[in-house]
C-alpha cells in the first residue's frame, strides 16, 4: 500500500512493541517523518535510528508532564504534529480473574494506560493541530472493546472507553479540520500474545485452537496488518473517515463461526 505522506509529522505512542514499530515502518516506507515514543526510550531510539529522518522520545502516557514535554521536544524539532497514533496499550496475564476478584490496583493500572494515557497524551496534541485546523488521530482500541470477553473486566472497559472516547473526539473535533478514528485489532502476532497464547511456553496455549474457531481466517493477525489499517486512516484520500471504529480481525466480529 502507497500512500503520500511526504512533510507529515507523525508521532506513534508505544512504538517499541511489535505492533507500534509495524505502524512507524509503515509511516515512514510512505514520507512520514516519524516520532517513536514509548515509555522505553532505548528500544525506542534503537528502532528510530535504522529510520532515516526519525526521532525518539521518551513518553509515559499516564503521566501528565512527562507527556507535555515530550510533545514540547516533538514541536520544537519539527513545528508539528499531523498524525497521531495512539497505540500504547497494556493487558494483564497474571490476573485472568472474576470481576469479584480482579485487584483495583491491576484495574487502575490498565486503565490509566490504556484510557487515561490516550486521553491525555490527545489533550497535548490536539491543542497544537486546532490552530493549525488539520491532523489525524488514530486510535487503537481492540475487538473487546466492541465485544467483551470473560475474565479482562480492565482491559475490556478501558477498550471500550477508547471506542467512545474516538467518537467523541470525532464530534469535537471534526469542524477544526482534525479526522479522528479507531481501529479494533483482533488477536494479533505480538510480544504480549505470545506470552499469553502463540509462544511454546505461552500461559494460555493450550487455549489457542479453541480461540482460533471464532476466527473465520483460523490464524492470529501480523502487526503489519494492522500497520496497513492505519496507513489507510491517515493518508490524504481517507479524507471524509472521520468516527469510524474499524475491526482488523480476521472477521471475529462477523458473526458465529462455529457449528451448534
Amino acid at each position: 500500500m502507497k500512500v503520500h505522506l511526504e512533510n507529515q509529522v507523525a508521532l506513534v505512542t508505544g512504538a517499541a512493541g511489535a505492533i507500534g514499530e509495524a505502524i512507524c515502518t509503515s509511516l515512514a516506507a510512505n514520507g512520514a517523518r516519524v516520532v517513536y515514543a514509548d515509555i522505553n526510550l532505548e528500544g525506542a531510539r534503537q528502532l528510530a535510528a535504522g529510520t532515516p529522518g526519525a526521532m525518539a522520545v521518551r513518553m509515559d502516557v499516564t503521566d501528565e508532564a512527562e507527556t507535555e514535554s515530550a510533545v514540547a521536544e516533538i514541536l520544537a524539532a519539527h513545528g508539528r504534529i499531523d498524525i497521531l497514533v495512539n497505540n500504547a496499550g497494556i493487558n494483564t496475564a497474571a490476573h485472568r480473574v472474576n470481576l469479584d476478584s480482579f485487584p483495583t490496583d491491576e484495574w487502575d493500572r490498565i486503565l490509566r494506560v490504556d484510557l487515561t494515557g490516550l486521553f491525555l497524551v490527545s489533550k497535548a496534541v490536539t491543542r497544537h493541530m486546532i490552530p493549525r485546523r488539520s491532523g489525524r488521530i488514530i486510535n487503537i482500541s481492540s475487538v473487546m472493546g466492541l465485544v467483551p470477553a470473560r475474565l479482562q473486566c480492565a482491559y475490556t472497559a478501558a477498550k471500550a472507553g477508547v471506542v467512545n472516547l474516538s467518537r467523541t473526539m470525532a464530534i469535537e473535533l471534526g469542524s477544526q479540520g482534525i479526522l479522528t478514528n479507531c481501529i479494533a485489532p483482533g488477536s494479533i502476532l505480538s510480544e504480549g500474545t505470545k506470552r499469553l497464547f502463540y509462544g511454546e511456553d505461552g500461559q494460555f496455549n493450550d487455549r489457542v485452537q479453541a480461540m482460533l474457531s471464532h476466527v473465520p481466517l483460523g490464524r492470529p493477525g501480523q502487526p503489519e496488518e494492522i500497520a496497513h489499517a492505519v496507513l489507510f486512516l491517515a493518508a490524504p484520500e481517507s479524507s471524509y473517515l472521520n468516527g469510524a471504529v474499524i475491526p482488523v480481525d480476521g472477521g471475529w466480529l462477523a458473526g458465529y463461526s462455529r457449528d451448534f
